[in-house]
């Protein structure tokens, strides 16, 4: 199966002094070090304040800039930490793409949590998903996988149900057919995270939501898209909580919760395709694929 996809360019600790030497200085001396080695970028410990995110692929640039470029007008709205630069690095001779210094959040990945143990995340996840999920402006980033009709990702899970990548395929490709069959979000495009799923959600040392991390694919477009964390996220009865809690705010309608439930169906074909090296990868594609199939 693949697995995380190859890195462009070696991102060390060495090379990350060296641009922070010339071009932050003040920050080149303190204590580094790499703490995670995503899809598209590297993230490394700085002091005990800040950390440091350096693209790996060039595909991952543009996802940099947009973080830079919108986080600092998203978070206000948010009421949840989330990573908005508080330096800007840029190219340079040995990193071909722009780079962010960002704060460092406490906390415990949520992917770490046992799902029982999830349910006190539900309302407050969805409560700061609600408040983002409002109009974009015209110059919102696009995303072609995040926030579009769910009819585009038809291609890519049939692909990876005929690779043999998710365990009852049948069964799972006759719910892809019935819930392809929703119709389309007709509302205006909405900002929305793109993922947050239980890698990039943090839990507070109280148990509750303490920050949420990875914007790089943050987009306008349809919020079912995020909402398929209720499938990734939670069990039965986080997974009322949360419904319950965004319908209230938010207004959603069954359709949009049918798309939701089909996103979910496909990161679950994501992460199971991609999660030979990733054990936690692997697992929440599991629990969701489950989680899925049990119902709304």
């Amino acid at each position: 199966m693949p697995g995380t996809p190859p890195a462009e360019v070696d991102v060390t600790v060495d090379l990350v002094r060296r641009l922070l030497r010339g071009q932050h200085p003040d920050l080149a001396e303190l204590p580094l070090r790499v703490v995670a080695n995503g899809w598209d970028n590297v993230t490394l410990r700085l002091g005990d304040a800040l950390a440091v995110r350096v693209p790996r692929r060039a595909m991952a640039a543009q996802l940099v800039r947009h973080e830079q470029r919108w986080l600092p007008v998203l978070a206000p709205r948010l009421g949840v930490d989330i990573p908005v630069p508080v330096r800007i690095g840029h190219p340079a001779d040995e990193m071909p793409w722009g780079w962010s210094v960002v704060p460092w959040f406490a906390g415990t990945m949520v992917a770490s949590v046992p799902v029982a143990a999830r349910s006190t995340l539900a309302r407050p996840l969805a409560e700061v998903l609600a408040r983002l999920h409002a109009p974009a402006p015209d110059d919102a980033p696009s995303n072609p996988v995040r926030g579009v009709s769910l009819r585009t990702r038809d291609d890519a899970v049939r692909a990876r149900l005929d690779a043999g990548h998710v365990p009852g395929a049948h069964r799972v490709g006759r719910l892809w057919d019935e819930l392809l069959d929703t119709p389309s979000w007709a509302g205006p495009a909405l900002w929305i995270h793109g993922d947050p799923h239980p890698l990039n959600l943090l839990a507070g040392a109280d148990g509750g939501l303490g920050a949420i991390l990875d914007f790089g694919d943050v987009t306008a477009g349809d919020p079912a898209t995020d909402l398929a964390t209720v499938w990734m996220t939670f069990d039965a009865a986080g997974r009322e909580e949360f419904r319950a809690t965004t319908t209230t705010l938010s207004g959603t309608d069954p359709h949009t919760w049918r798309r939701a439930r089909g996103w979910a169906l496909s990161f679950a074909t994501v992460f199971l395709a991609h999660g030979d090296d990733e054990p936690l990868m692997r697992h929440i594609g599991e629990h969701t694929l489950r989680e899925v199939l049990a119902g709304d």
